[in-house]
C-alpha cells in the first residue's frame, strides 16, 4: 500500500493536527491501495496561512520568472509520467493505458497550453485616460474531483501559478495519489514555500473549511452539482469569488441523413471512454425518427464489442467505476430506466458476465427513451447511452436542451449544417463530430453545469483580478 500521510504545506511535508487515516480503495479489487490522512480546521489554517505569506512575494514576480517556473514544472512532469498513470490506474480504475495515453497527458497539456497563454497575455491597455491591468487575484482553494484528476488539478493549478496566485489545494480523497506526486513535482521544480499547499480530506472537513476561510479570496471548485451548491453556500458569508465547474447531461443531436456508421462511433467513444466518468460524455443520443433502428443497430454493436477488464492490464478495455458509491448509484439509474418503461438493447443490471468483484458495470444502451425518464435527466457518471427519437429538428433542439446541465453538447452530421445548429444549443462547449474539447479554448458549464472558465488565455483571465488606475501622469 502507497502511504502518503503528511500535507504538503509551506514547502514541506508535514504531520497533521488532528486528523484520521483514510484507505483508498482499488476499484477493481475492492481492497486498499492508498493511505492518507484527511485533515483538520487547523490543517487548513496552517495551510492558508503559508499561502497568504507568500503571496506578498510571488504576486510580484516577472512574467518571465513564472513562465521559467513553468518550464520546469514541465520537466519535471514529463519524468514521473510513468507514476502519475499508475496511481490513477490504482486509485480510479482507469486502464493503464488509458491512464498514460489519455489521464495523464491531459494535465501536462494544461501545463504546456497556460505557458503559452502567459508568454501572449496582454497584462494591461489603455482605455481613454485610465490604464487597465490583470493582477494577481490572491491565496485559491482549489477543490478537485477524481475523475480525470490531473486534468482537473492542472486546469486550476497552471494558470493560478501563471497569474501569481497562492495555492491550497485539496484533491479527491478517492484518487489521491496523484496529487501528491505533483506535490513532489513542484517540489523539485523549485515553487516557492507557500505557493502552493496541499491538504488531504473529505468535503464536509476540509473542503467545508477551505470555502469558508476568511482568508481565502477564491475558491475553485470541480465536482457535482449538489456539492457545487454547498461550496457557494458556505464561500457566500465571505463574498469570495466562486469559480465551478459542475455537472452535465450531454446529448448527442444526430442530424438527420446522417451518415450513421462514420459519426456514431466517435461520439459514442466518449461515452465508453474512462468507463464513462466523464462530465462531457455524450450520453443522451437524439435520433431522428426515420433512423432510430439504425442507430440503434450502430451503438449495439459497438457497446457489446467494448470489453470489461483488469486496469491494470494492458488492451482497449474499459475498467471499474471509481467506487461502491458510484456503482449503486449507476446500477439504480439503470433499473428506474427499465421500471420506466424504456428498451433495453444491450447490458443491464448486474456485473459483466465473469465478475463477481470490483465495481464493474456491463456497457448498457437504451432505445425509446423519453425526456421525462430519469435517466435522461440526471448524470449516469458511467458506460450508459440512452437513445431518444425526435421528429423535427426544432423538437431534436429543444429535447436537447431540456435538462438543468449546459456543460457540453455534441452534434453528429454534416458539419456546415451542425455549424448552424451550434448556437441553438445552451451549452459551454459545443462539438460536431467528436466529444473531446481543445485545451488551449475556455472551457465550462451554462445552466446548472457551473461558472467561469478553464484553459488557456480564459482560465488565466479568471485566476485574475482587474484593475483600473486613472490620472497617471502622461
Amino acid at each position: 500500500m502507497h502511504s502518503y500521510l503528511k500535507h504538503y504545506i509551506n514547502g514541506a511535508w508535514v504531520e497533521s493536527e488532528g486528523g484520521t487515516v483514510h484507505h483508498v480503495i482499488n476499484p477493481a479489487t475492492e481492497a486498499a491501495c492508498t493511505e492518507i490522512t484527511l485533515g483538520t480546521q487547523a490543517d487548513v489554517d496552517k495551510a492558508v496561512a503559508a499561502a497568504r505569506a507568500a503571496f506578498d512575494g510571488w504576486s510580484q514576480t516577472t512574467v518571465a520568472e513564472r513562465a521559467a517556473l513553468l518550464t520546469r514544472i514541465i520537466e519535471e512532469y514529463k519524468a514521473r509520467m510513468p507514476d502519475l498513470a499508475k496511481a490513477v490506474s490504482e486509485e480510479m480504475g482507469a486502464p493503464i493505458g488509458f491512464a498514460s495515453a489519455a489521464q495523464v497527458p491531459a494535465g501536462l497539456g494544461h501545463f504546456i497550453s497556460t505557458l503559452k497563454a502567459l508568454n501572449e497575455f496582454p497584462f494591461e491597455e489603455r482605455l481613454g485616460r485610465a490604464r487597465v491591468v490583470h493582477e494577481a487575484l490572491g491565496v485559491v482553494a482549489m477543490i478537485t474531483p477524481w475523475n480525470w484528476p490531473l486534468n482537473q488539478i492542472t486546469a486550476k493549478v497552471a494558470p493560478a501559478i501563471a497569474a501569481g496566485d497562492t495555492i491550497v489545494l485539496k484533491p479527491s480523497e478517492e484518487a489521491p495519489g496523484c496529487a501528491m506526486i505533483l506535490a513532489e513535482i513542484l517540489d523539485k521544480a523549485g515553487v516557492p514555500a507557500g505557493v502552493f499547499n496541499l491538504v488531504n480530506g473529505d468535503g464536509p472537513g476540509v473542503g467545508a473549511a477551505l470555502s469558508s476561510h476568511r482568508d481565502v479570496d477564491m475558491v475553485s471548485f470541480t465536482g457535482s452539482t449538489r456539492a457545487g451548491i454547498a461550496v457557494a453556500q458556505a464561500a457566500a458569508a465571505t463574498v469570495k469569488r466562486v469559480h465551478q465547474e459542475l455537472g452535465g447531461k450531454a446529448p448527442n443531436l444526430v442530424l438527420e441523413g446522417a451518415d450513421l456508421q462514420a459519426v456514431l462511433p466517435p461520439t459514442l467513444m466518449g461515452v465508453l471512454a474512462n468507463s464513462g466518468q466523464s462530465c462531457i460524455a455524450p450520453t443522451r443520443l437524439l435520433v431522428h425518427t426515420s433512423q432510430t433502428a439504425g442507430a440503434v443497430a450502430v451503438a449495439k454493436a459497438m457497446f457489446e464489442a467494448t470489453t470489461v477488464g483488469d486496469p491494470a492490464e494492458m488492451g482497449a478495455h474499459i475498467g471499474p467505476v471509481v467506487n461502491k458509491a458510484q456503482f449503486d448509484k449507476i446500477q439504480g439509474l439503470i433499473q428506474s430506466a427499465i421500471d420506466e418503461g424504456a428498451t433495453l438493447v444491450t447490458g443491464g443490471v448486474g456485473r459483466p458476465d465473469g465478475r463477481n468483484s470490483g465495481y464493474y458495470i456491463k456497457p448498457t444502451l437504451f432505445a425509446d427513451v423519453t425526456p421525462d425518464m430519469k435517466i435522461a435527466q440526471e448524470e449516469t457518471f458511467g458506460p450508459v447511452a440512452t437513445i431518444t427519437s425526435y421528429g423535427t429538428l426544432e423538437e431534436g433542439i429543444r429535447i436537447a436542451n431540456d435538462t438543468p446541465y449546459g456543460l457540453s453538447a455534441t452534434i453528429s452530421g454534416d458539419p456546415a449544417a451542425a455549424a448552424k445548429v451550434a448556437p441553438k444549443l445552451r451549452a459551454g462547449l459545443v462539438t460536431i463530430n467528436g466529444w473531446s474539447p481543445d485545451g488551449n479554448a475556455p472551457f465550462g458549464g451554462y445552466k446548472q453545469s457551473g461558472n467561469g472558465r478553464e484553459n488557456g488565455k480564459y482560465g488565466l483571465t479568471d485566476f485574475m483580478e482587474v484593475k483600473t488606475i486613472v490620472g497617471e501622469p502622461a
